[in-house]
């Protein structure tokens, strides 16, 4: 069974998408040194009981043992680089509720505006949609308390519950308050969009990798390739913002457009743990013309993709310098109740043996977005290389790029750029690339 591993992005700047493997931790020593290195390991333990006792004894207030634990177990793993990290019990549940793109709750996309929920928008056949939430709602109170003072996060928790369940909202619309009750039921996070640009050119925005993506990936490409017929020239995979997800589904996702072929390879401390995975006469489209549009914001099982369809010249990639985050998370259970460890085993190396962290993937044609005034601060991304304690890379590091993509697509010059390359409208040497039959490593 395909190892299922976390390739994500944790930054304030986007979401993260993580996964689970069960796995038991492994310490291997041998003869002299394995002795040296654990009395020196447990003298380094023995401090640590000893601060552990201290501050229970003498702290001004009685301090919760396990809260003392945590803290511990959080800032030793916080030491190790960005994306090692702790997570108790209620952060693993929500992790593997993100990944598995199912869950109990409303459906509705949200944000914060002036400490309020603000819906961007309710999602199609979901209770919140069919109760009559509508685009520009304020959310100011759930069953009865007020949503002033919570965090989004918290919001989110409190609308999310088991299903059946039934939650009342105060919207506020146009200045006026309703009341709405909205039965919870199951949400699938729709991590693919896809449409038709005119009558030829099939467009699919995929958002995250989680477990639903490939599927709706396929059904996706064969409902357009249905509606546009012998009129079809291509297709524009968008990735702009998409901060990763799961392996597994960025390798699917990748032989999807491939035939053969190394994807993608995951090297960790020991030789013995390097592991290759390849494309299986999958390419759903035969070889229908292929383009990527990445950004800043692309990061990690994103970078994957891009990268194996560039390594083998199956797609001409588009946007701005991805993220460059080229590492693997695996997620460790600590046993019931005990949360889990996010810990990096892995960087990860495109078919070419290109290693991606803190470096990112270079666009074959660079398209920078015209950026509203006052969206000029926030819409460059600084990349993996300026994340403090990241993984050095091998080599010249980058810094990030941009990561805005307009609202209206009239003014979206990478998708723009695109489409007219499809329609032949534009030229440039790097479209169509020239396919690789599986690219050296």
């Amino acid at each position: 069974m395909m190892r299922r591993t976390s390739l994500s992005l944790l930054s304030a700047a986007a979401g993260a998408a993580l996964t689970l493997i069960t796995i038991q931790p492994r310490l291997v020593f041998d003869g002299a040194s394995a002795r040296a290195a654990a009395g020196d390991a447990y003298r380094q333990l023995s401090l640590l009981g000893a601060v552990f006792e201290r501050v229970r004894a003498d702290y001004v207030d009685p301090p919760d043992d396990n809260k003392l634990v945590e803290s511990a177990i959080f800032g030793m793993l916080i030491g190790l680089d960005p994306h090692s990290s702790y997570m108790d019990g209620k952060s693993f549940q929500d992790m593997r509720l993100q990944t598995s793109g199912r869950f109990g709750g409303l459906g509705m996309e949200v944000s914060m505006e002036k400490g309020l929920v603000k819906v961007v928008a309710p999602i199609d056949e979901t209770p919140a949609a069919k109760a009559g939430v509508m685009a520009n709602d304020i959310i100011s109170h759930l069953d009865g308390e007020p949503v002033l003072g919570l965090t989004l996060d918290q919001g989110v928790d409190k609308m999310r519950g088991p299903v059946n369940t039934s939650i009342k909202l105060r919207i506020v619309r146009n200045d006026k308050p309703i009341e709405i009750s909205i039965t919870r039921d199951i949400i699938r996070v729709r991590s693919v969009r896809a449409s038709l640009q005119g009558e030829d050119v099939g467009y699919v925005r995929i958002t995250q990798f989680n477990e639903q993506t490939t599927d709706n990936l396929r059904r996706a490409v064969n409902e357009l390739t249905a509606q546009a017929g012998d009129k079809l020239k291509g297709f524009i995979i968008d990735l702009r913002n998409n901060p990763g997800g799961l392996l597994d589904q960025a390798i699917t996702v990748s032989e999807s457009f491939l035939d053969r072929g190394e994807i993608v390879s995951t090297r960790g401390r020991n030789a013995d743990a390097t592991q290759r995975f390849y494309a299986r006469n999958n390419d759903m489209t035969k070889a229908k013309p292929l383009i990527v549009l990445i950004n800043g914001g692309s990061a990690s099982a994103s970078e994957i993709v891009a990268g194996a369809w560039q390594d083998h010249k199956r797609a001409t990639i588009i946007g701005s310098r991805s993220f460059g985050k080229g590492s693997v998370q695996t997620i460790i259970p600590l046993g019931p109740g005990n949360g889990a460890l996010r810990l990096t085993t892995a960087r990860y190396f495109t078919p070419s043996g290109r290693s991606i962290q803190a470096k990112g993937i270079t666009p074959d044609i660079e398209v920078l977005q015209d950026v509203p005034e006052e969206l000029k601060a926030r819409t460059n991304l600084r990349g993996e290389s300026s994340l403090l304690g990241h993984l050095k890379a091998d080599g010249q590091e980058e810094t990030g790029s941009q990561s805005y993509v307009p609202v209206d697509p009239r003014n979206d010059k990478a998708l723009n750029t695109a489409v007219d390359l499809m329609r032949g409208i534009k030229i440039n040497p790097t479209f169509p690339p020239v396919p690789v039959r599986g690219a050296a490593n």
